[in-house]
């Protein structure tokens, strides 16, 4: 239970979180100087009504007298609690209960000095806790019923109904705003809680985002340094598997020109030399393309797959769409490369082995993640086959997977025997620095 400036003080501490300190020098001040302004107004009330009330030669001493005992007492709590915090401890009790005792018996003498027992109803909590608090108030209760009852003790029955309703009606009021005050208290508990738990968890998520920023950043180195080995090894098995052996097939074509004394003969091997040139020409200049993404130096990644579709169309013979979906995003650079790697890789392995007549490549922003799919309707595969090719090394899928968890992302196939081939690529979406 606490009295009505508890409530005044819980209230000041949940406005002024950020200035408790200051809170706290104010209540102290008050502490120091509130009681002697109740005193000195309970004192001239007092001399103004000695007539009126009826005080007698003994009652006039006897308030002089505690009027100095209050004014010392005060003086002597402002020099022991001048360099202690505020709080309830065994002297602030006692300041309390000497300071009630004084305002009780001036009230006895004149009802007026109620003004100074008053001030046991400011920040009781300050000074008491536990059972003292309650009978402190209770305290200052009768001594304030008593004054308003036309002073103590009450003459006759009228006074002391009087009085016990007056008494009624401000333990009422304790207990009510003592509730009430209560309520505060714990909601400002429950405030600074819940805010100190905020402070913790934003502090720690703060945390948990640079950590992912640097993270995310070495990712990104990782992958451009294996993005290197990776290029390498992709670029010596297309040599292998397509340059080589078109120069292979060349010179196979040319030694059998070269030995054969029939013309014809020659002329047609010379032909298909010729074409396996070409071809093998073709290828080289496909892989430099592949080799470096030029594609993204002066467009974004919708754009570089919109073109890469539209010459490989042209390219291939075969029709090629791209869609776009989302609000575009500006990608990191190592980002939007990866893409385009997988989405190239994709459409070459198309062109060797889907015999498409359609394929389609689709863009995706999706909040916090990008997607990539190309699905075409060719001959599709077994893909029971695939993963254990994938698992045995390679290039073509292994080398997109890769790509695509080099970047935390993931890639899927979808694929079966005569129903053509989707695949899908996803990753975070990491803007542009």
């Amino acid at each position: 239970m606490t009295g009505a400036g508890g409530g005044s003080g819980a209230v000041a501490e949940t406005g002024g979180m950020t200035d408790l300190a200051g809170v706290e020098q104010r209540w102290a001040a008050y502490f120091r100087w509130g009681p002697y302004g109740m005193l000195a107004a309970g004192t001239v009330l007092s001399l103004a009504t000695v007539d009126v009330v009826g005080m007698s030669s003994a009652e006039r001493y006897t308030a002089v007298a505690l009027t100095g005992a209050a004014i010392i007492l005060q003086l002597a709590w402002g020099w022991w609690s001048r360099d202690r915090p505020l709080a309830p401890s065994v002297p602030g009790a006692c300041y309390y209960f000497t300071r009630w005792a004084l305002g009780f018996a001036l009230s006895w003498c004149n009802p007026f000095f109620a003004f100074y027992a008053a001030a046991g109803f400011v920040g009781p909590e300050r000074l008491l806790r536990g059972r003292a608090l309650p009978l402190g108030l209770l305290g200052t209760a009768v001594t304030i019923a008593g004054s308003q009852s036309g002073g103590m003790p009450p003459h006759g029955p009228l006074a002391w109904a009087v009085f016990g309703g007056l008494l009624c009606i401000h333990v009422s009021l304790i207990v009510v705003f003592g509730r009430l005050a209560a309520r505060e208290e714990e909601r400002t508990r429950i405030q600074t809680d819940t805010i100190g738990e905020l402070e913790r968890t934003n502090a720690a998520l703060q945390q948990a985002l640079d950590e992912n920023a640097a993270l995310h950043a070495q990712l990104l180195v990782q992958a451009r340094e294996a993005g290197v080995a990776d290029e390498r090894r992709r670029l010596a098995a297309e040599i292998h598997d397509t340059i080589a052996q078109g120069l292979t097939g060349i010179i196979a074509q040319l030694q059998v020109v070269a030995n054969t004394p029939d013309p014809d003969l020659a002329r047609e091997h010379a032909a298909r030399a010729t074409d396996l040139a070409r071809h093998s020409l073709g290828e080289a200049r496909r892989s430099v393309h592949n080799l470096a993404p030029v594609a993204l130096a002066h467009d974004g990644l919708p754009e570089a797959l919109e073109k890469t579709a539209s010459e490989w169309s042209e390219r291939t013979g075969v029709h090629a769409r791209f869609t776009v979906t989302g609000t575009v995003e500006q990608l990191h650079d190592e980002v939007a490369a990866t893409l385009l790697r997988i989405a190239q890789e994709a459409l070459s392995n198309t062109a060797r082995h889907a015999r498409a007549s359609r394929v389609g490549v689709t863009l995706s922003f999706m909040g916090d993640e990008v997607t990539l799919d190309i699905r075409d309707d060719g001959r599709g595969f077994d893909r029971t086959a695939v993963r254990e090719h994938t698992s045995t090394g390679g290039f073509g899928l292994p080398g997109m997977c890769a790509r695509a968890e080099r970047i935390a992302g993931s890639l899927t196939v979808e694929s079966e025997p005569g129903h053509g081939t989707a695949v899908s690529a996803r990753v975070p979406l990491v803007r542009h620095d």
